[in-house]
């Protein structure tokens, strides 16, 4: 397959054309609408076209537009790949002829999607290209037993190789700086240098390689491995209790393994393309007050919290409730932390306390959190019913109570995180009125449930982590609150 890659920036230009190669196309490159069309004219025709909007001589709505009225090249596959996600603006590029829109940054499996449902590859096709082998996973910790369990265990599962071992954080940079492995599982206490320096370290020379914090429940783990995610671990398992060796290789295939796969995806799990259809119209600009904001997040969710919650509690004065999947031992702390960070209230919500405007309320680990009320005086309801969606807190729990009462004044937030919780909360607050804003894939540590709410079509927007407090901030002043 051939493609033509358009776009004014040389890093662009590598970067998509790196991709698609990946997916064996050969690629050709412009800079520039006019080049683009000189290569039309001299080389053989592309399967497909990406092109940028922003770009010097001619831009990318012009050469649509050019393309789409000659005849030689209208029916060419235009996928246009830019910076620019404001829904209006993405609707123009569609109209003036693009097949389909890819909003910068965009992932390798985001890409893929698109020329799925744009049919030019399949899924097995995508899927192929993207397999690079079993994920190879490098063991940090001091303990000799943990190591050997660890590597026995992910060693007889085909789809990972352990790529080494080490004894200490000096030993686990050795071996990184050497050649890196897909994913490190690092222990957090350890001699010689701990998990917490061996990741500073590890984010300093490879800010995207994938960490899973491997560390005892005790208060002194929990606050080290909050430390961790705090500064840019993206999850953690906690270390089986001493147990037989076949109930700890258990937990290990149950826990670890998965939130490494998750972390590393493959696709072997074939990209799943968007629904095809027209875009959705521009929803009409709202007026009625934002009454109350839930937030819901799982993998990666401290340092997303951390990020978004600053510039949101600065500006608001109605109630913030949020639902992080994590253990009791460590949302107490999780809200001190963001407290700090916030320079604001952040508190762990007690049950039957009242619901008060400004109040940031994080769900107890192992609770599920409701609110109690019609309207008036709201209270914080805590039960212990059944996990949903395998979760306790569940962020469907929040959400749906959240919108029986506070209806088209319920403002909801999906943020990064595995599973598909935060759906059914979040089409309840779409049908109650509400409206939703969900992580965009390229930021999230996990695409799972904000993917699952963009994919059932109940976000209104979708912004990259770094936009979202901002983007909330501004909501609550045009709307009040």
């Amino acid at each position: 397959m051939r493609a033509l890659v358009v776009d004014d920036s040389k890093p662009s230009r590598s970067i998509l054309a790196r991709v698609l190669r990946d997916l064996r196309f050969d690629c050709t490159e412009a800079a520039n609408g006019l080049e683009a069309l000189a290569a039309l004219s001299t080389s053989p025709r592309p399967d497909l076209v990406t092109i940028n909007w922003h770009m010097p001589v001619m831009d990318g709505l012009e050469l649509l537009r050019r393309l789409r009225t000659a005849p030689a090249h209208r029916d060419l596959k235009l996928l246009m790949v830019s910076t620019e996600n404001d829904r209006d603006r993405i609707a123009a590029a569609l109209a003036a002829g693009a097949d389909d829109y890819l909003a910068k940054p965009f992932t390798p499996e985001a890409l893929a999607r698109k020329l799925v449902a744009l049919g030019i590859c399949t899924t097995a096709e995508a899927a192929a290209a993207g397999d690079r082998g079993p994920i190879r996973v490098l063991i940090v910790d001091d303990s000799a037993t943990i190591r050997s369990v660890l590597s026995a265990t992910l060693g007889a599962d085909p789809d990972l190789r352990v790529a080494g071992t080490a004894i200490n954080g000096q030993v686990a940079l050795a071996s990184i700086a050497a050649g890196p492995p897909d994913i490190v599982l690092l222990d957090v206490e350890m001699p010689v240098l701990d998990g917490i320096s061996t990741l500073r370290e590890i984010r300093r020379t490879h800010p995207k390689l994938p960490v899973l914090m491997f560390s005892s429940l005790t208060e002194r783990g929990s606050k080290a491995t909050l430390d961790a995610l705090l500064a840019g671990a993206n999850d953690y398992v906690a270390k089986p209790a001493a147990q037989t060796a076949d109930e700890v290789a258990a937990r290990i295939r149950d826990e670890v393994i998965v939130k490494i796969k998750a972390l590393v995806p493959r696709s072997a799990q074939a990209p799943r393309a968007a629904p095809a259809g027209p875009p959705r119209p521009p929803l009409p600009a709202r007026r009625e007050p934002i009454r109350g904001i839930v937030i819901a997040v799982s993998t990666g969710g401290p340092t997303a919290l951390a990020e978004v919650l600053p510039a949101l509690v600065a500006s608001t004065n109605v109630p913030v409730l949020i639902v992080q999947h994590m253990p009791a031992f460590f949302t107490a702390q999780l809200a001190e932390r963001l407290a700090k960070i916030c320079n604001a209230a952040v508190r762990e919500a007690q049950a039957g306390q009242e619901i008060r405007s400004g109040d940031i309320l994080l769900a107890p680990g192992g609770r599920h959190l409701a609110i109690a009320g019609d309207g008036g005086t709201l209270r914080v309801r805590l039960t212990d019913d059944p996990p949903e969606n395998s979760c306790r807190p569940a962020a469907d729990r929040n959400s749906t109570s959240a919108a029986s009462v506070w209806g088209s004044g319920t403002l909801g937030i999906v943020l990064t995180g595995m599973g598909r919780d935060g759906l059914q909360g979040s089409r309840q607050i779409v049908e109650a009125g509400g409206t939703v804003i969900a992580q965009d894939e390229f930021t999230s540590v996990v695409w799972g449930m904000p993917g699952e709410v963009v994919r059932a079509g109940l976000a209104d927007t979708i912004l990259p982590l770094s936009q979202i407090g901002v983007e909330v901030a501004l909501r609550l002043k045009r709307r009040g609150g």
